[in-house]
């Protein structure tokens, strides 16, 4: 078979590329972005192919060959850099020995962005990571969730704003030095415009919760609801509202925060208000949740 088939369709055809071809016909993805010409990617030929994985069109990838491989597979086969998945009407897994399992839900659409980074373009995705902290990333159109030893779900919706719910362990949800942090419990909502917005545990009082929304709204006479109904467990909650409030709110936060945290000595309002980094970090470190000194750590190598 000559190269010219695959570029263009032009030249002779190997028998067996014509069979694969007329059986897969009735399954073609009729996407234009299938459709579109070949192009050339840094001097090499890439060709567009479908695979229909399982029963009922579960499953079509669009091919790189001339890519190098990454450390995911799916149905055993090897999906390489830049490859992009999309989902039918069945869920597909991607696995990795040395990273973990990904569902991929019906209907989504992923990308195989690095040798160990997955970019959900729309969908959601179940991970279960057994790899070490910061080795897995998935990146979204709104910000990149950094994996730190869990099991999580994240939704990408078609304007691009996702959803981030985690059942164990730890995520870091970022983008540029916009951050959150989300424990087991948790979610997190991120918006396209906007990025990461405020953490708050899934049984936080309905009243907090409609709080937040509403903050993220950009309604600040919704701050009072929320600190008023939070409880000592949502001290998580307060401390990234310390840091995302104008500086007028900053010194509310932290009074009710200090209600319901012991907060060290050596912390002051003043401090807070003024955002001084070493006492959000005592701060934080009061929830008893995770040492400031283990994230700031994976922080700074991570983005180095």
């Amino acid at each position: 078979m000559k190269d010219e088939y695959l570029w263009d369709r032009s030249g002779a055809a190997d028998p067996e590329v014509e069979r694969l071809e007329r059986v897969l016909a009735p399954l073609r993805y009729r996407h234009r972005e299938l459709q579109a010409p070949v192009r050339r990617v840094g001097g090499a030929r890439w060709a567009v192919a479908a695979a229909v994985i399982g029963a009922a069109a579960a499953l079509v990838m669009v091919v790189a060959p001339a890519a190098p491989d990454t450390q995911w597979e799916v149905a055993g086969a090897k999906l390489h850099r830049g490859q992009v998945v999309r989902t039918g009407s069945a869920s597909v897994t991607l696995e990795a020995d040395a990273v973990g399992r990904v569902d991929l839900a019906p209907n989504s659409e992923l990308q195989a962005s690095a040798e160990k980074r997955l970019t959900l373009r729309s969908g959601e995705l179940h991970a279960f990571i057994w790899a070490p902290a910061r080795a897995f990333v998935v990146d979204t159109p709104s910000a990149r969730a950094v994996d730190l030893g869990c099991e999580y779900t994240l939704n990408v919706d078609a304007k691009g704003d996702g959803l981030l719910r985690v059942s164990l362990g730890w995520v870091a949800f970022q983008v540029g030095d916009h951050e959150a942090f989300i424990p087991a419990g948790a979610r997190c909502v991120t918006r396209k415009k906007s990025g990461p917005g405020i953490p708050y545990y899934e049984d936080a009082p309905a009243a907090l919760m409609a709080g937040v929304a509403a903050l993220e709204r950009g309604e600040s006479a919704a701050l009072g609801g929320v600190l008023s109904a939070a409880r000592a467990r949502d001290g998580l909650t307060l401390w990234h509202l310390m840091t995302r409030v104008p500086e007028r709110d900053r010194g509310a936060v932290f009074d009710r925060f200090r209600e319901l945290v012991r907060v060290p000595d050596g912390v002051t309002r003043e401090g807070v208000v003024r955002r001084d980094a070493k006492m959000i970090d005592q701060c934080w470190n009061a929830l008893e949740l995770e040492n400031t000194g283990w994230w700031r750590g994976w922080e700074r190598r991570w983005s180095e």
